[in-house]
């Protein structure tokens, strides 16, 4: 639900116990105020399980019953992963459960004491005022094929790092023992390189084995772009090698290991994105996402999965907030400052967007020539990567309303948007 600030003051009356809670990751520690800021009863520490949150709920409830309030609010300061199982059990009980922002809990805590110190008692407080003042959002928790999807895309996300991590490694065993390898193979991910890496990875391996034996073993997984010629060339360059040949016995194992390592976690992506493929198809309008040219299931699925149930939105600015592509402008008096977009939101779904505007922009027309029109238009031409922002924000727009009212991409429409003439109407 979308509300403005004063909307957000207004829910916190007289008759709500507001409580906050500084999470950790063994105990967490509350304080319970009224909408003045008056303070009920001792802090609470409890434990992150389900004895101390019912301690908590009990807590909170006997506070209710003394001062005579028939609501709950609980905000919470989203540490980590720490929050998430406090923020289920809360909706699991029909617990009003918000979020305020780190940033301003940092920046709040001074008030009291004038020192920026961190101490258990002090953040339950903080946090408590930034609900009263309003200054909170509602978290919106993905559920059922949202929530499966968030997971997968959180795994492959983890085991696109690992992979990697492992090329890097292996690039640099390349360099240090063999670095003629690329002279022989254009890429060591290739099915021959990997053969070559498994089976013989040092130049003195390879230097005892003749042309007719790496051949052989080559076409045993490989019928095309091997012959003769190239298993010549790769022994004639092993013999020439000026790699490393000190420890060479533990660097074979090291390479057998780390070519074990990446063809692992390619298989574990594979199976992953299977599954990624599999959830998406059941989410309306995904269909629709996909017949946008440019537009593939890695950009559909990093979306849904950071933004979750379209339906949880009023407006696509919403979303624009969510993923730090708000524009703010820095302005006072007659100085007139830069406007860029605040960065404050989730770093994965403006990567996600990013990366979708880059390949729209070169294999789509429509986004193509909305960018050549932000770029050049007479007045108020954008920098490049100011347009890439505002096509950012339409391809929200555009997701948004094909997501909500199950509608096809509409080409046409999209290029009315070129009479508009500035960075504001555009963004």
């Amino acid at each position: 639900m979308k509300y403005t600030q004063n909307e957000k003051i207004l829910q916190v009356t007289e008759d709500t116990l507001i409580a906050g809670v500084d999470i950790a990751k063994e105990s967490h520690y509350a304080r319970a105020f009224d909408y003045r800021g008056v303070e009920y009863g001792k802090y609470l520490r409890f434990e992150n399980n389900r004895e101390g949150m019912t301690k908590f709920f009990k807590w909170a409830k006997d506070l209710m019953e003394r001062h005579k309030k028939n609501k709950l609010i609980v905000g919470i300061e989203p540490t980590g992963q720490y929050w998430l199982c406090f923020a289920q059990y809360l909706k699991d009980n029909n617990i009003k459960v918000v979020l305020v922002n780190p940033f301003h809990v940092k920046r709040s805590k001074e008030l009291d004491d004038n020192s920026p110190t961190k101490s258990d008692r002090k953040d339950p407080k903080t946090i408590a005022m930034l609900v009263k003042d309003g200054r909170y959002v509602e978290p919106i928790i993905p559920e059922g094929v949202y929530a499966e999807l968030r997971v997968a895309m959180d795994i492959k996300d983890r085991l696109n790092k690992q992979i990697g991590m492992t090329k890097n490694q292996i690039t640099r065993w390349l360099d240090i023992y063999f670095p003629e390898f690329n002279t022989v193979f254009s890429d060591w991910e290739g099915k021959a390189a990997l053969i070559t890496l498994r089976e013989f990875p040092t130049p003195e391996k390879i230097a005892k084995k003749s042309a007719e034996e790496i051949l052989s073993i080559w076409k045993k997984e490989v019928q095309r772009g091997v012959g003769e010629k190239r298993a010549i060339k790769l022994i004639e360059t092993a013999k020439e090698s000026i790699g490393k040949k000190q420890g060479i016995k533990m660097a074979e194992y090291e390479i057998k290991t780390l070519i074990e390592q990446y063809e692992f976690l390619k298989k574990q992506i594979e199976e992953v994105e299977k599954k990624i493929e599999e959830l998406i198809v059941e989410i309306p309008g995904v269909k629709e996402l996909l017949e946008i040219k440019g537009i593939g299931i890695n950009t559909v699925a990093g979306f849904i999965a950071e933004v979750g149930d379209i339906e949880k939105y009023e407006h696509p600015k919403q979303i624009q907030k969510l993923g730090g592509l708000n524009l703010v402008e820095n302005s006072s008096g007659k100085h007139k400052g830069e406007t860029t977009i605040s960065k404050r939101g989730r770093k994965r779904l403006r990567r996600v967007l990013f990366n979708a505007v880059m390949a729209l922009v070169a294999k789509n027309e429509e986004f193509r020539e909305l960018h050549k029109y932000y770029t050049t238009r007479a007045q108020n031409p954008l920098k490049k990567k100011q347009s890439l922002i505002v096509l950012c924000n339409k391809l929200i727009r555009v997701f948004y309303v094909i997501l909500k009212k199950g509608v096809k991409y509409d080409p046409i429409k999209m290029m009315k948007d070129i009479k508009r003439p500035a960075l504001q109407e555009a963004a």
